[in-house]
């Protein structure tokens, strides 16, 4: 794909600016922005891992990681605002999650420990994971909002903060995880993931794609059961101040 093919494809952007308009949604402002900075951001990492593939450094590798999971974390720390170090601990849950998803791959011998394969699929992972924690928060805030008389007749009953939090919390998780097995269900029948469609575009045999999309989505598996279990467990004490009171 050449350069001038891409600017030609800013063309979908305007079909997307003029439905904003013609239907009065004042979307044009955040697709103007959405389209600016993901066009950049897509160059700047373009260029970085053209420069980190060449170098086949471990540092530089290590790097875009931490920086991958910094991004994903301040991503998801946004749907948990009036939490106090919820940043941390989503960072904490991502790490873990990427060094035992990542390591189990690299031990068991299904990807070569190199920059080609750790860092996309480290994306992917993080990426996912991120969504996962996202919809933590998000279902957590609402059932507890939901549950906050149930939970507060339970505190003064006695039971702590975890005995009174844990259907909410039970709920929470399993509802950031549905997503990722429902994608699983219909991968293939309604959907061509991007890993595999883009190994296809670039000429690898359908084959091998399918084989490497298979891995990805059976490690989505595991990374979104100990990145949701992982947060849920970190952080249900932020919803409760230090006397175990309900935050309103």
């Amino acid at each position: 794909m050449t350069y001038t093919s891409m600017w030609f494809a800013f063309g979908f952007v305007l079909i997307a600016l003029l439905l904003s308009l013609w239907q009065k949604l004042g979307l044009e402002k955040e697709i103007a922005i959405g389209t600016i900075r993901s066009t950049i951001q897509l160059l700047l990492i373009g260029y970085v891992l053209n420069f980190v593939f060449h170098s086949d450094n471990v540092f530089f590798i290590v790097i875009l990681i931490i920086m991958m999971i910094s991004v994903a974390s301040w991503n998801a720390a946004s749907r948990g605002k009036n939490l106090p170090g919820i940043f941390w601990r989503i960072a904490f849950s991502l790490a873990i999650t990427e060094l035992v998803t990542m390591g189990l791959m690299v031990i068991l011998g299904l990807v070569t420990p190199t920059p080609q394969y750790l860092i996309p699929m480290s994306g992917m992972i993080i990426g996912s994971s991120m969504i996962v924690s996202s919809l933590f928060l998000t279902h957590m805030n609402r059932e507890v909002d939901t549950a906050k008389g149930e939970i507060e007749t339970l505190l003064s009953l006695g039971a702590s903060t975890r005995q009174a939090v844990q259907g909410v919390l039970k709920r929470a998780v399993k509802a950031s995880m549905i997503p990722t097995f429902d994608t699983m269900k219909t991968i293939g029948l309604v959907q061509l993931p991007g890993m595999m469609t883009g190994m296809i575009v670039a000429g690898a045999s359908p084959i091998e794609a399918v084989r490497y999309q298979i891995l990805i989505m059976l490690s989505f598996s595991s990374s979104a059961a100990i990145s949701a279990v992982l947060i849920s467990l970190l952080s249900y004490r932020l919803w409760f101040t230090k006397d175990s009171i309900l935050r309103l």
